[in-house]
């Protein structure tokens, strides 16, 4: 009888052992991420010329996403700005990219292909239009540049889009009011220094490099670009009510400012990409630009500027889902 007994509760003890394990093992399942894979495969990163602020962030931010996402393979892709990699982004020839608010608003107005479907990640940093001449140049204000050879950035390009808006703004004919070249940041300072151009527009953080580079061989000086300026741009509404007035620091370059600041146009940086790509992963990329900061910014300067309390303002865009995700996880 007492071994029946006996040979009950040990049945009944192996019943409920196994019932708990059961429960135990869902409760794993539920609570943690078993079954949830990271984020694999390829992606397209568009950036821009290769002396470009686009660029030399994209390479330094492959280094980190690279540690933060060993199973994606990260492939840059130059180009030539803001409107060519929007329209990449856009038409899926690649996956994510940067550009600016102005250009973006542009390209939804204009409903270019796939405009719906364009998503914002991070604010970025700031670009500062930079109008840089010889240090003896007559080029007081950009209405000064009247019949001169001006670089004005290549046709797919963000400054491109600004350029042709401050001259018009100015009073003159971006066709035919100047010897418009269509060239980028990658020559335009040789074409300067050769005397093959009177000067050059160009937008992008501080510093660029590349005009760093050039200040250091060949005496530049930037042209102030007035507050009346930035009124007629901000006048005409629509996606020009991107731009700022901002001030470029003295000490933003070395030898040209000569201790003072200069006044000029300032727009946000988007970090771009569409519906289309996974959550988990706009997630992932989202945290990685965020948390590399301040190790990308030792040496790209701009992305220091990256600020957790804006990131989240990526107006013209909605933020991707994936990116909301990030942004409640850090809310405090």
């Amino acid at each position: 009888m007492l071994q029946a007994l006996s040979r009950i509760g040990r049945r009944r003890s192996f019943q409920v052992c196994a019932v708990l394990v059961v429960v135990l093992g869902l409760l794993l399942w539920w609570l943690l991420p078993l079954g949830k894979q990271a984020p694999s495969g390829t992606l397209t990163f568009s950036t821009g010329v290769r002396s470009g602020v686009y660029q030399r962030y994209g390479e330094r931010l492959r280094g980190d996403l690279a540690k933060d996402l060993p199973q994606v393979s990260i492939r840059l892709r130059t180009s030539e700005g803001s409107q060519q990699n929007i329209a990449r982004v856009a038409t899926g020839e690649a996956d994510f990219t940067i550009a600016t608010a102005d250009a973006l608003a542009t390209y939804l107005r204009d409903g270019g292909p796939g405009a719906d479907r364009l998503r914002g990640c991070v604010r970025l940093y700031d670009d500062y239009i930079q109008l840089v001449v010889p240090r003896d140049s007559p080029v007081r204000r950009v209405s000064d540049l009247r019949g001169k050879r001006v670089g004005v950035g290549q046709p797919g390009s963000g400054v491109r889009l600004v350029a042709d808006r401050l001259l018009t703004a100015a009073g003159l004919d971006p066709t035919n009011g100047i010897r418009a070249v269509p060239d980028g940041i990658d020559t335009m300072p040789q074409q300067l220094e050769g005397d093959l151009l009177d000067a050059f527009f160009w937008s992008g953080g501080l510093p660029t490099s590349a005009v760093q580079e050039l200040s250091d061989r060949f005496p530049v000086r930037l042209v102030p670009l007035e507050a009346s300026l930035i009124k007629e741009l901000q006048a005409a509404g629509g996606s020009a009510r991107h731009y700022r007035s901002a001030v470029m620091p003295a000490d933003a370059y070395r030898t040209v400012q000569q201790g003072q600041a200069v006044p000029t146009v300032a727009i946000a940086n988007v970090l771009v990409t569409t519906d289309r790509t996974d959550p988990a992963l706009t997630e992932a990329f989202t945290r990685t630009v965020i948390d590399s900061r301040d190790r990308i910014g030792r040496e790209v300067h701009a992305a220091q500027l990256v600020d957790l309390r804006t990131a989240i303002y990526t107006d013209p865009l909605p933020l991707h889902e994936g990116a909301k995700r990030y942004y409640r996880s850090v809310k405090p």
